[in-house]
């Protein structure tokens, strides 16, 4: 079943947790679209409003069902999104009749399967803990990074595809992260600037977080800032290696397995289905 009009330029909007896409599918018809045209299309004002901007085209690894580009709402490129690869193994599962896809983005291939009500586990591939792979500056312990900033102090570095910094705090409601958080995302300590997600423990087998998303801002979840989460909280002793990650807009389900990779488990959601303006488009 094909989710895409064939006339126009058609669009599916999608969101995983309130984390939401608009989704274009350049298989059929090509497309090719500049930064300005992408922050037109991610004011929710003037155009149809989203967190990232997601590209479908062909698959560059045999072994992959489709290949996808990512953008934040400012117009900067990104490797990788959790939540989308989520949203997007389920179009494929769809389209192809079948409970399993292999998504390839600029960091790799994921291999997503359809579970029970209509949730959809992604392996995330490998956490990054050196320093050159998170990205930092410089060598440094990632473990505990040395940033102060009010009461955000002694975050954990985390690579996911994409670079997290995870601060624990006693209380997440006292946090301004709206204030806060695009400091952070700029410290000279992150070359590719970076997401911030704050972490307060619930029990020891979940976590409440927030996240400030680079070239977004707060968004209601990340899927990779989730995995962040739970390998820096298994790094500091926090929890185990398993736990649910509560977010502004639902719960998603995070295993940092022994082999290094993580497992993340959530539900995605189709909004609606439209055909974008040829003025968004010029």
């Amino acid at each position: 079943m094909n989710l895409f009009l064939l006339n126009g330029r058609s669009f599916l909007k999608m969101h995983g947790l309130g984390n939401d896409f608009v989704v274009l599918d350049s298989r059929t018809n090509p497309i090719e679209i500049s930064k300005e045209q992408i922050c037109l299309m991610s004011d929710r004002h003037i155009g149809v409003g989203f967190d990232q901007l997601i590209v479908i085209t062909h698959p560059k690894n045999k072994l992959a069902d489709i290949f996808i580009n990512i953008w934040n709402a400012d117009g900067t490129e990104v490797s990788t999104c959790g939540n989308a690869i989520r949203c997007i193994a389920w179009i494929v599962m769809q389209e192809n009749s079948q409970t399993y896809a292999t998504i390839e983005t600029k960091s790799g291939l994921f291999n997503a399967q359809m579970l029970a009500d209509n949730m959809i586990s992604v392996d995330m591939g490998l956490a990054y803990l050196d320093w050159h792979d998170i990205p930092l500056s410089h060598s440094i312990d990632s473990n505990h990074l040395p940033i102060n900033l009010e009461m955000l102090v002694d975050p954990v570095g985390v690579g996911m595809g994409n670079p997290h910094a995870v601060f624990f705090v006693k209380n997440i409601e006292a946090i301004d992260l709206a204030r806060l958080g695009p400091i952070l995302e700029h410290n000279p300590l992150f070359p590719d600037r970076c997401n911030i997600e704050i972490v307060q423990l619930l029990d020891f087998k979940r976590l409440r977080m927030r996240v400030w998303e680079r070239g977004v801002g707060i968004t209601l979840a990340c899927g990779t800032g989730a995995c962040a989460t739970v390998v820096a909280a298994s790094r500091r002793g926090i929890i185990q290696r398993k736990a649910d990650v509560v977010l502004d807009n639902g719960t998603l389900t995070i295993e940092w397995m022994k082999n290094n990779h993580v497992l993340m488990t959530g539900s995605v959601a189709l909004s609606y289905s439209g055909t974008l303006n040829s003025s968004l488009l010029q």
